[in-house]
Formats: C-alpha cells, structure tokens, sequence
C-alpha cells in the first residue's frame, strides 16, 4: 500500500498548502511554472514544505520525464544514466532532473552537472534544507533562481491533516472517529512539516482505540504521536543559528520572556554548550560597561551549566538570560574595538609612541629618549600624554554610554582631564 503522505500528494498549484509568497496569485513561481518556463530551479527549505511535489507539478506541465534522485546515496554516473534517456522513447520531450539534498553533492560532482545544464539536455531542479549560498557551487547557482520554502503554519497545515483523516476514514471498515481537537493538534505538532503530520494521521489510525465498535483517536493520543516533533533543529544547519541569533535579539531587546523561549528551545534540542557560549558573548556586547559584573555572573552559571549538566544546567542558565535581559544596555565597547580594528584593517597603523615602547630600548642608546610619564605618580593617576600613534591624530573610537555606570565614569574623567 502507497504511503498516505505519497497518496494525497497535490496534483495542481490549488492544492498545495502554504507558500503563497511563491505559488499565490501573481507570485513570480507560480507565474513562471504557468507559462512553462523551463528554468533551473534551487528549493531552499526544510523538509514536508512542498519542494517535491512543486517539481512533480512542474514535470508535468512541461511534459518532460521526471527523474528522482537523492545526493545521498546518488553519484555522477547515475546522472549519466539519466542523460543515456535524451531523445528517446523514455523522455521524448526532455527531462527533468529533481535532486534532492544537493549539499551532498561536493564541489566537483556539482561542477559536472554543468556540463549538462550547459548543452540544454536537463532541466535541474535541486532542493536543499541547508542555506545553498553556503554550500551550492557558485557556477550552479548563477545559473539557477533560488526559491526559499517556509514552515507552514497550524493553520495551513490543518486542511492537509483532514483530507488525510477523512481518507482514513473512507478506508475504514468500521467508523472511524476523532476528538474535536484532534486536527489541529496534529498541525500543531508536526512543526510546520506536512508529510510528518499525514504520517502521524496514518499511525494514529493504526493505534486508534476500538470504542463501542467504531475505532476513536483521542487528543492524548495525538499528542502523544506529535510529542517534540515540532522541534526543528540541526546543529550545523540554519535552524540552530537562527535560534542563537533569536536569543541574543531578545536579550537585547530587554525581553526576558522570549530570552528563556529561545533558550529553552535549545536546551529542549540537546544542545548545551551553544548557548553557554552565546549568553558570555551577550554579555560582553550587549551588556558590556553598563553592567561590568554581568560577565561575571554569566561566567560563574555557565561554569555550574556546564558542571551540572543536562537537565538541572536550564536553571543556572535561565539565571543568566533573564539577568542579561533585564540589566542595563551598552555597546560602547563593542564599537570601540570593531572601529579599532576596521581601521588598522584599512591599514592605519603608525608608529608606536617612542615613550611607550619598550623601556629597554632606551637604554641601547638608539634613537631620541622621550621619558614615558607614570600615571600612579600623578594625582588622580593620571597625566596627559599621548598614547596613540601619531599618524592616527585625534583619532575617537570608545564613546561613552547613555548608562548609570559608563555615565559616572564619564563625569569622573571630565573632571580630573579638565585641569
């Protein structure tokens, strides 16, 4: 028996759930696919959003031959026994190429599709859950349009799991029946992946509870089967940077809500050392001189994270996020060293100040001695003189913060350099 999630598979552009920003009216895929353009396409996105039911689609409005292939398990002489099928009875019109999860494909194997993309023999069609600017060779993409597909949402996927519910239940010899809330709690569940919702329908049908001769799915059940399935995560891949990136914005936004959101979808995903890293970045750029002590803290529930483990490592960690949120917020230092260091990038280098160079090198009679003035000798510890190179002149780089802390270190300054 054909897998349900195979069975129902869309056969027309109405009937795919979701990606209106590519397939709604007026969107450019769909237009291109209308008019038959034969194009190399790139789908960009996670896995049950659409990509290969897109192609399907596409093969058959261009009437070409469709061949399936998987960068996994598939090499080049595979793609050379597809070609073997221009111009016969087996593709009379062309063929279509789908190959799935290109980013398998190394930098070679990808240079050879060119060939065949060159002469017009295929149309390509290469999916990828990975971002393909970082893992798709250049030459290819420049002479393909990358499409990027986007989780569907609960809503979108509902209609999806009742046509697969009500499919069951044609199939059924007895009535087969369902809580209210079951549906939409297999789209909640599914995490934006229609095939893993049809595929959680299918088991749910097989587990269902016989119940006064009729077999029953309940909520708990559902739940059950779409427990953590929602969790979309890979370490190396552009979910787990996505989150990272979420945590820190929060932070930075003072939200201290969505900071332990974003952490507890890491966590919850298995990953600790990510965020112990992310939580000392945080608090030395957004943080920074507003809080100073922020680090400290940070550092000490990193180290009992670290030392606890999983899963009593949340709470330490929960600690840092909420007080990063709710402290304080500067970046002065941040800027300061990245201006510092995009100058000196840019070449702005100079001499180091002869009175601040090594000491010893005064004593090797070389050069002008100029006596370097010692701060702690001078009240308030501090004298003027310059310390940056002279090529640099009046250079600025570290502005004060609009805080409590960077704000009293400022009046404090201003006092003493006045005099």
């Amino acid at each position: 028996m054909r897998p349900l999630a195979d069975e129902i598979r869309p056969q027309s552009l109405e009937e795919v759930a979701g990606q209106k920003h590519l397939l709604g009216e007026g969107a450019l895929l769909r237009r291109l696919i209308e008019n038959g353009t034969e194009a190399n396409f790139i789908f960009y996105g996670p896995s049950g959003t659409g990509k290969t039911t897109i192609a399907n689609i596409i093969a058959k409005r261009t009437n070409k031959a469709l061949y399936h292939l998987n960068a996994t398990t598939a090499s080049l002489q595979d793609v050379k026994a597809i070609i073997a099928d221009v111009d016969t009875m087996m593709a009379p019109n062309g063929i279509l190429l789908y190959l799935d999860e290109i980013q398998y494909f190394n930098k070679k194997q990808q240079q050879s599709l060119l060939e065949f993309l060159e002469n017009g023999k295929i149309t390509l069609i290469a999916s990828t859950t990975d971002n393909p600017y970082f893992c798709i060779y250049n030459a290819l993409l420049s002479r393909s349009t990358v499409f990027e597909f986007k989780p569907l949402t609960a809503e979108e996927t509902l209609s999806a799991v009742l046509r697969a519910l009500n499919i069951m239940k044609e199939r059924c010899d007895l009535p087969f029946t369902w809580e209210d809330d079951v549906p939409m709690t297999i789209a909640k569940g599914c995490g934006g992946d229609v095939r893993k919702a049809i595929t959680a329908v299918e088991l749910l049908y097989q587990s269902a509870l016989p119940k006064d001769g009729s077999l029953l799915v309940t909520v708990e059940s559902a739940l059950q089967v779409s427990q953590r399935s929602s969790m979309r995560y890979d370490r190396d891949g552009d979910e787990h940077f996505d989150l990272l990136s979420a945590l820190q914005k929060s932070i930075r936004g003072s939200d201290p809500d969505a900071a332990v959101y974003y952490l507890g979808r890491l966590l919850v995903a298995g990953d600790l050392l990510s965020p112990c890293r992310r939580l000392l970045v945080i608090a030395a750029e957004d943080i920074g001189l507003a809080y100073p002590q922020a680090i400290v803290v940070t550092k000490a529930c990193v180290d009992a994270a670290v030392q606890l483990g999983l899963p009593e490592a949340r709470l330490p960690l929960a600690e840092a996020a909420i007080l990063l949120a709710t402290a304080p917020k500067s970046n002065a230092a941040h800027d300061a060293i990245i201006a510092a260091m995009t100058d000196i990038e840019h070449g702005a280098m100079g001499s180091i100040p002869r009175h601040l160079q090594n000491v010893h090198a005064d004593s090797a009679g070389t050069g002008k001695v100029e006596k370097y003035k010692y701060p702690h000798s001078y009240p308030h510890h501090y004298v003027a003189q310059r310390y940056l190179p002279e090529e640099l002149g009046d250079k600025h780089y570290y502005e004060y913060g609009d805080n409590k802390t960077e704000q009293a270190a400022k009046r404090y300054w201003d006092e003493i350099k006045k005099g």
